[in-house]
């Protein structure tokens, strides 16, 4: 594989000029222990990804600091790491164009998405210093009124937000609660393996957070059979992670009640007012979602393809059939 010898000089002004929130010092101490962040190094770090970017005829991307460092944090630092995952997460932008394009809030199906809160970030986390927990519910909308790739859409738009503006989810992972409530055969029959596939893929290998664990509630003899699609395309390591409860105490051993809207026994709001504010902050970016959608890939101009690369826009692009999840 062609490899680039990237030279530059880091100064003292390029430091002060460093355009990234400051950590508080409780998650300033787990970027250091566990994600190997040196804050003396941190500019130099950026800016070594900004050059190889800039080295890279095929990407299209933004370059800002904040979203470098998300991938630099997500990556434990870890130049090759954080490279592959850059150059993966404006691949599948532009392999899966139904999940990533035309991504305006107030078109009528993505506010409607956006409104039902299918995807929910919980504004309380148990600590300063835990992962940010992303609530998921399928069941709440209307499969014959909106598709799953507006479903998807509004989900990864909330993820792109939050790796933007949300210090814990980089820095300390997110822990997944998927609710089950509602869930019918008309949900369940948008979910195709392929679909299930891109998702999968997306979040394991395109995004810059650690999952740290997978909780389903209220689980349904209908979820059965595609919980075991979901499973075989999971890593192994998030397989360890992943929890079945059968109540609502089995998951208060995992996820702490403070941390929980109401609805679920706990004292973090409701569901309604969470996503009340979260379609005020995709509306707010709405400019963004717009300006966004030029950065992605350009395959004509890749100059080396990898296996992944190349399985990716083969014959299975469509299908990622032969995408293997590591």
């Amino acid at each position: 594989m062609e490899q680039h010898v990237i030279t530059f000089r880091c100064n003292c002004m390029e430091m002060e000029n460093l355009q990234i929130r400051q950590l508080s010092s409780e998650l300033a101490n787990v970027a250091k222990t566990e994600l190997n962040e040196n804050p003396a190094k941190i500019a130099e770090d950026i800016e070594y990804l900004r050059k190889w970017l800039q080295m890279q005829p095929h990407i299209i991307s933004r370059t800002d600091d904040q979203f470098l460092v998300s991938f630099l944090r997500g990556c434990k630092y870890s130049y090759e790491k954080s490279k592959e995952k850059l150059d993966m997460y404006f691949t599948v932008r532009s392999a899966i164009p139904e999940f990533f394009y035309d991504r305006d809030p107030t078109y009528a199906n993505l506010t409607e998405a956006i409104r039902r809160g299918v995807t929910l970030p919980l504004p309380k986390t148990e600590k300063y210093n835990s992962s940010r927990v992303m609530l998921i519910r399928h069941g709440v909308y209307d499969p014959q009124r909106l598709g799953i790739q507006d479903i998807m859409k509004v989900s990864y738009m909330i993820n792109d937000i939050s790796m933007m503006d949300d210090d814990n989810a980089i820095v300390c992972g997110q822990t997944i609660l998927i609710d089950l409530k509602g869930l019918t055969l008309g949900h369940v029959g948008q979910c195709t393996p392929s679909i299930i596939k891109k998702m999968t893929t997306s979040i394991q290998e395109a995004y810059p957070v650690r999952q740290k664990g997978i909780h389903f509630v209220n689980p349904s003899s209908i979820f059965d059979a595609v919980f075991k699609i979901f499973y075989n395309f999971m890593s192994s390591k998030v397989r360890k992670r992943i929890f079945v409860h059968d109540s609502f105490e089995s998951l208060y051993k995992h996820i702490n009640k403070e941390c929980l809207p109401h609805e679920y026994g706990g004292l973090g709001g409701s569901v309604q007012s969470i996503a009340e504010e979260w379609e005020k902050r995709l509306m707010a970016r709405r400019d963004w979602f717009i300006e966004d959608g030029k950065y992605k890939t350009d395959e004509s101009r890749r100059l080396v393809k990898s296996k992944k690369n190349e399985e990716l826009f083969g014959s299975t692009v469509g299908s990622f059939r032969k995408l293997e999840v590591d």
